[in-house]
């Protein structure tokens, strides 16, 4: 079967509403903080700024250099599979489809340190399949959904891979010598920034233990050093220190503390655990204001700025029976509407977002994807209910792209 027909098998018309909540349900839901990709550390200061320059080039995706594209979301088109949960075929809407998704779970080490670790199943673009990838730590996906930055295991590590996601082979690597932890594109996937640590952000130290729920557990310890912007095409970059953040209080964030592109590329941010919840840096680390398209953003709500940059996704907004979040005027930070989503994930256009619904059950840990539209209270699910239990095999975080 080829990607056409495999997707025109794969559309389908889907029905409106979700089942009605629990009463009160909305009363006692928070909107979810995924674990997935890119997020909340933090880092011990490093050393003077050291230059990465190698010569590598976008990687050529197939081996005849043919353009090998993503098994395809035609344009405003839904590709749904509302009966699998993990998904095993493509799902996507507009101009964003699911590139992967990750599980979690602890590995106990005999010195009583925990590593939470990631497994991920990746978009094999030929066949509009996720196929499971256990090399790797971290990954992110560029736009297109055809080439992932990727870490291999025992955080930090001394390159970054670029991953040929039709063929499963790392076309080019990029040193890092300052031990890279983790990474994001830009929107346009022309520079990657790879965040840089001391120890590894995902690793819970028994020497830093705390007491939870009466019992010693293992702590994850800040350790951010610093980041390095490569551009793709050359993939030169220079290393920038920017230690890990502490507030008024002297208390610092979470371990894993990764930088993000700010939506036009020019800027980084980073989460704060205080007001105003991002703190952003020129591409040589140096403290800036923050861009105005971006005051009104949240930092944990992952959708962000529509991608005109007209409205900003917000946090959770239901009440009673209504499951709900906020929509906002990018500009002026303004409530304009809400949309029947619990969390949103991410904009599938101008007007439709990605998003966790939950079913009539009233288990707000009881997810599925759903496209949701500004103006409709129409719910189109397209995933099945991932597992409500942390840790397992059927609780999964995806992974989008733009097309």
């Amino acid at each position: 079967m080829n990607v056409e027909e495999l997707v025109r098998d794969s559309l389908k018309e889907m029905a409106g509403q979700a089942q009605p909540a629990a009463a009160n349900l909305a009363d006692r839901v928070f909107v979810l903080r995924r674990r997935r990709r890119t997020r909340r550390i933090a880092g011990v200061a490093a050393s003077a700024a050291a230059v990465v320059a190698v010569a590598v080039g976008v990687p050529m995706l197939d081996g005849g250099g043919r353009d090998v594209r993503p098994a395809g979301v035609p344009d405003g088109r839904i590709v749904a599979h509302p009966d699998q949960s993990p998904p095993r075929d493509v799902i996507g809407a507009g101009d964003t489809l699911m590139a992967g998704y990750s599980t979690l779970k602890t590995v106990k080490l005999p010195d009583k340190d925990w590593i939470y670790t990631q497994t991920y199943r990746l978009l094999d673009p030929r066949t509009g399949t996720y196929k499971k990838d256990d090399r790797w730590s971290f990954v992110t996906v560029a736009p297109g959904a055809r080439t992932a930055a990727v870490l291999e295991r025992e955080l930090p590590v001394s390159r970054v891979g670029l991953l040929d996601l039709a063929s499963g082979e790392v076309k080019r690597w990029i040193p890092v010598p300052q031990g890279a932890g983790g990474a994001a594109f830009s929107r346009d996937g022309t520079k990657l920034a790879v965040t840089t640590y001391a120890e590894n952000p995902d690793r819970a130290f028994w020497s830093a233990k705390v007491e939870v729920n009466s019992k010693m557990e293992p702590q994850r310890v800040p350790s951010r050093t610093g980041f390095t912007v490569i551009d793709v095409a050359s993939g030169e970059g220079q290393w920038h220190k920017l230690p890990f953040r502490k507030d008024q209080y002297g208390m610092v964030g979470n371990a894993r503390a990764d930088l993000e592109f700010s939506h036009d590329g020019k800027y980084l941010w980073e989460p704060l655990t205080e007001n105003p919840g991002r703190k952003y840096h020129a591409l040589d680390g140096t403290d800036v204001q923050t861009p105005t398209v971006e005051r009104n953003l949240r930092p944990y709500v992952e959708a962000g700025l529509s991608p005109d940059g007209k409205y900003a996704a917000g946090d959770f907004a239901g009440h009673g029976k209504v499951i709900a979040s906020s929509i906002g005027d990018a500009a002026t930070g303004k409530f304009v509407t809400t949309v029947p989503g619990q969390q949103l994930l991410a904009w599938a256009d101008g007007k439709r977002l990605i998003a966790w619904g939950i079913g009539g059950d009233g288990n707000e840990f009881h997810q599925r994807l759903v496209l949701v539209t500004i103006g409709s209270d129409k719910v189109q699910p397209l995933s099945g209910f991932r597992s409500p239990k942390d840790f397992s095999g059927g609780r999964w975080e995806p992974l989008f792209a733009t097309r």
